[in-house]
């Protein structure tokens, strides 16, 4: 007898025998594949998130660069993103922990708005101080989110905030310089990272809540 077809006649022996055991084994399958789906689907989730975050920024710079009509439109779809952002951070912190989210990431923006503005009024003092602003909000970011979580260490988070803050003020520089090429590689470069930082995000939220998420691991497949 051929090796699959034994293995066949032992798995249905088993089964006749202990019938029990089989079914605990296939529930306990069944709970592996609940567990493995609910940590892919946080990390579509986040990547969705995270994603909106870099596409509405990038179409916010290019309405405020422009002078477009759309620029405010584009701006109140950006603040609404930090909004959910801070809803999905809640099912885990508490709605008090992600309406403070929220409100650093609206400070976020609305300081990336301040450097637009300088930069495209050439006001480089300006720009400056709205720059140091903005790595302070990014410092403030990352003690919030490694308090709520030991898998997201606070120098990490500093590193992954500041890194998103100088591909986005590329890929600004670059439109305000209409060197099309650059814009085009800066906002790849966002856009990866932004993806890395997504997945250590929701991977620090599987390994801190086991109970959601089984032995399940998402790993980090940013850069």
């Amino acid at each position: 007898m051929k090796t699959g077809k034994l293995a066949l006649v032992i798995a249905f022996v088993s089964v006749l025998i202990n019938p029990s055991a089989a079914r605990a084994q296939a529930k306990h399958t069944k709970g592996s594949a609940t567990h493995s789906d609910a940590a892919a689907m946080l990390k579509q989730n986040m990547r969705k998130l995270w994603t909106d975050h870099v596409v509405w920024t990038r179409d916010y710079i290019i309405a405020a660069t422009e002078s477009q009509p759309d620029a405010p439109a584009a701006l109140n779809r950006l603040m609404k993103n930090q909004e959910d952002i801070g809803n999905a951070v809640a099912k885990y912190y508490g709605d008090a922990a992600g309406r403070q989210l929220t409100t650093l990431l609206k400070d976020h923006i609305a300081i990336a708005g301040d450097i637009v503005k300088a930069a495209m009024a050439g006001d480089k003092a300006g720009q400056k101080a709205a720059d140091d602003r903005s790595h302070q909000n990014a410092t403030q970011i990352a003690d919030f989110l490694s308090k709520a979580n030991p898998n997201w260490p606070r120098a990490t988070l500093v590193e992954l905030m500041n890194t998103h803050l100088a591909t986005t003020t590329t890929e600004l520089v670059a439109r305000l310089n209409k060197d099309w090429a650059g814009d085009v590689k800066a906002f790849d470069a966002v856009y990866d990272h932004i993806l890395h930082m997504s997945d250590a995000l929701s991977d620090g939220i599987v390994k801190q809540f086991p109970d959601k998420f089984g032995n399940a691991v998402v790993s980090t497949t940013g850069r």
